[in-house]
C-alpha cells in the first residue's frame, strides 16, 4: 500500500479555529454552544438543520465543512469509498446531561436522538452523501495509534479511498475538536499519516 497522506487538518479549540496551521476565525465566548453558532454565521455556512442539531454534531459538522472546503471529495471518489472515524472521551455525555434535564417534565425527543456519540457521523455522512465505512471510539485520552492503525486497515481492505479522522469532544463548556482528511496521494502538505504526525498537530496549540 502506498504511503497515505494528511490532505488537511482543522482544529476547533479556545474560541479559535484553524485550519492547516492557519487561524481561520476567532470569537470570545464563554459558551461551546454560542462560539460553534457564531462562527457557523459568520463563516457563512447555510445549512437549516444545523441549529436542530446537539453541540457534538454542531462542531463535528463546522470542522468537517472547514476540512472538506474546496476538496471536491464527491468528484473524485465513489461515495462509498468515503470513511469517516471519529473519537472521544466522553461519548454523547454532553447530550445525555441536556436530555436528563428534561425527564422530569417532559422528555425531549430532538435531544433524545443525539445520546449516541455516532450521531455526529451520521450528521456529516448525510450532509456530503458519504456512506463508507464509519466508526466511532471512546478512550481517555486521544489515541493517536489506534487511530492510525484502523484507519490504515480500512485503506489496506480497498474499503476505503478517503477519510474524515480525528477528535470530537464537548462536555459542558469544554470542547476540542482536531479533524484530518486523509488519502493516499499527497496534494499539498506533505504530512504523512504517522502517530507522530497525528499527535503533534492535536496538541498544537499547546506549543504555540
Amino acid at each position: 500500500m502506498n504511503r497515505l497522506s494528511i490532505i488537511s487538518y482543522c482544529i476547533i479549540e479556545e474560541n479559535a479555529i484553524y485550519k492547516n496551521g492557519e487561524i481561520l476565525y476567532k470569537y470570545n465566548s464563554n459558551s461551546p454552544k454560542c462560539f460553534i453558532d457564531e462562527a457557523y454565521s459568520q463563516l457563512g455556512f447555510s445549512y437549516p438543520k444545523f441549529y436542530k442539531m446537539d453541540n457534538l454534531s454542531k462542531l463535528g459538522w463546522l470542522a468537517s465543512e472547514i476540512l472538506l472546503k474546496d476538496e471536491q471529495l464527491n468528484e473524485r471518489y465513489n461515495s462509498e469509498n468515503i470513511g469517516i472515524v471519529l473519537s472521544n472521551s466522553n461519548a454523547s455525555l454532553d447530550a445525555d446531561i441536556h436530555y436528563a434535564k428534561t425527564i422530569n417534565e417532559v422528555p425531549s425527543p430532538a435531544l433524545f436522538v443525539y445520546t449516541l456519540p455516532n450521531i455526529v457521523i451520521g450528521e456529516i455522512a448525510i450532509r456530503n452523501g458519504f456512506k463508507g465505512e464509519n466508526a466511532f471510539f471512546v478512550s481517555d485520552n486521544f489515541d493517536a495509534l489506534l487511530l492510525q492503525q484502523y484507519v490504515e486497515m480500512l485503506f489496506a481492505s480497498n474499503a476505503i479511498q478517503a477519510c474524515i479522522c480525528g477528535w470530537v469532544e464537548v462536555l459542558e463548556n469544554e470542547y476540542k475538536c482536531v479533524l484530518y482528511l486523509v488519502e493516499k496521494e499527497d496534494r499539498s502538505l506533505n504530512i504523512e499519516f504517522t502517530e507522530a504526525h497525528l499527535e503533534k498537530i492535536f496538541n498544537a496549540n499547546a506549543e504555540r
